[in-house]
């Protein structure tokens, strides 16, 4: 009996002995976290979450968001605006506040976007907090 590879497939399946498909692996070695029902990018960024809710359960911090989206360069006619979505801004208690963003690792569009954040937002300051950053 000659199967087609598809035939042979459907048959593994039926019979409860279809291999797992393999999972694709995270290109940056990240490995994405649920934390409160919040899908995270790496775990570094979960921490962050986490410490930043225990921060504002103590009272150091007045509050914080998720995920503050900034507009790099207008959109023009059916072209979309490039934007920056940073990880978190943080509220103080003194009324200053900070953009933080998670990184294990910068790539060259991270780069290129923190340039041009740098250039569009000059008084604000982007923090980039890793693995061994406070």
């Amino acid at each position: 009996m000659n199967w087609t590879e598809q035939e042979y497939a459907d048959y593994l399946k039926r019979t409860g002995k279809a291999p797992e498909p393999e999972k694709k692996k995270p290109k940056y070695n990240n490995n994405r976290v649920v934390v409160d029902g919040i899908n995270f990018d790496s775990q570094l960024e979960a921490d962050k979450y986490l410490d930043l809710k225990l921060q504002l359960r103590m009272g150091t911090i007045a509050g914080f968001c998720r995920q503050p989206e900034f507009i790099l360069i207008e959109g023009l006619g059916l072209t979309k605006p490039e934007t920056y979505r940073a990880d978190f801004v943080v509220f103080h208690n003194d009324g200053t506040f900070e953009i933080i963003d998670t990184k294990g690792m910068q790539t060259e569009v991270f780069r290129i976007k923190h340039k041009q954040f740098k250039q569009k937002f000059p008084r604000l300051e982007l923090k980039i907090e890793g693995r061994d950053d406070g």
